[in-house]
């Protein structure tokens, strides 16, 4: 692909080792946007917000690069389930989560200042969690760092112990919908 310079506005490990898979140069730089959480909002909505926040942020210090920003939320119907603050957050919202479906929005900021082109959108993918009981909850909360992950949990981390079956993109759950996003560079770099 031939694109102007690439720069994931994320500190994100995991999108860094998704936006790997496409085979393009990019530069990291954590977006220090804060991220909004109104309740006037759909989780579609918030997602994309968040996402232009922290790609338009990098980008007014980088304005001749392509800027990718992304969010990702997880919610039931009409809760979000936001990074937890402590492990008896994390087993809470877990609790929840069991033995039902929720969905993991994505939210994706495309933008290049300079040329006044952004492009927005956001992916959805439906999860669904195992019935668990309490012991299976810590066990699954003693194999992973769950403060950094909405949810309180990562799909590529032990995911097998708690989620029965997904509908939809995989790279979406752990934070960035990578076929989606290749589909935008290509349609970027066309121009349309």
């Amino acid at each position: 692909m031939s694109l102007p310079r690439l720069i994931l506005a994320s500190a994100s490990p995991r999108r860094a080792e998704l936006l790997r898979q496409l085979q393009l140069e990019f530069h990291v730089v954590a977006s220090e946007a804060a991220e909004l959480h109104g309740e006037h909002l759909t989780a579609t909505e918030i997602s994309q917000v968040n996402a232009y926040r922290k790609a338009r942020a990098v980008a007014k210090k980088f304005p001749d690069a392509l800027v990718i920003g992304a969010d990702t939320l997880v919610y039931r119907v009409t809760q979000l389930f936001g990074k937890p603050a402590d492990l008896a957050g994390a087993q809470r919202m877990l609790t929840q989560l069991q033995g039902r479906t929720h969905q993991v929005i994505t939210g994706v900021c495309l933008i290049h200042l300079r040329n006044h082109r952004q492009k927005v959108f956001a992916v959805s993918t439906d999860v669904t969690f195992r019935s668990l009981n309490a012991g299976q909850i810590r066990d699954y909360l003693g194999r992973i760092s769950p403060l950094d992950k909405a949810g309180a949990y990562a799909i590529q981390e032990h995911g097998d112990l708690i989620v029965k079956k997904i509908s939809g993109s995989f790279s979406n759950v752990m934070g960035l919908p990578i076929e989606r996003v290749r589909e935008e560079l290509a349609r970027w770099e066309r121009g349309s």
